[in-house]
């Protein structure tokens, strides 16, 4: 398995409801430049955003995460800002998908308290989140193992290559 199956990093946590469009607003849609897309990621929801990233970090959201559009932008944005994994108490359908698609890794956790500046230690093989700065620990809903897989691999496309019958 992959190293993509443990995360260690710092949180930065947000509320509930956050829509592709607060992800990232539909003006910046139209680039196929993703350091474009990563430079305005969140921009209206916290405008120093980008700055305060760093590769690696974990974002930490409430409920509905992803609400919105089915747009890919979303979770390519936060992706290519650094973005390791998103945690959320439950996501938005499409956008749960559309980002085990692109690589990036989603865990839903019903209830947590995590803080801004947490560090915390992802385990996606296992589904659990702990929270090194509290000592507490959270299980969160655990991904079938193909999309585990489908992480692995970086993506839908990088695993089809690989596994499937796909071909450019």
């Amino acid at each position: 398995m992959s190293a993509i199956t443990r995360i260690k990093a710092k949180a930065h946590v947000y509320g509930d409801h956050i829509d592709t469009d607060r992800i990232i607003p539909g003006k910046y849609t139209k680039t196929l430049d993703l350091s474009t897309l990563a430079n305005h990621v969140l921009e209206d929801l916290d405008p120093d955003f980008h700055k305060k990233i760093q590769t690696g970090d974990i974002l930490v959201a409430g409920t509905n995460f992803g609400c919105g559009s089915s747009r890919e932008q979303a979770p390519l944005a936060l992706k290519q800002a650094g973005v390791s994994v998103v945690i959320a108490q439950d996501f938005a359908r499409i956008f749960f998908r559309n980002a085990i698609n692109i690589g990036l890794p989603v865990l839903e956790i019903g209830n947590h308290t995590i803080q801004k500046n947490a560090q915390l230690e992802v385990d996606l093989q296992q589904g659990t989140v702990t929270d090194l700065s509290e000592n507490k620990s959270y299980k969160a809903t655990r991904l079938p193992e193909i999309m585990i897989a489908i992480l692995a691999e970086g993506g839908l496309v990088n695993y089809l290559k690989k596994h499937g019958n796909y071909s450019l």
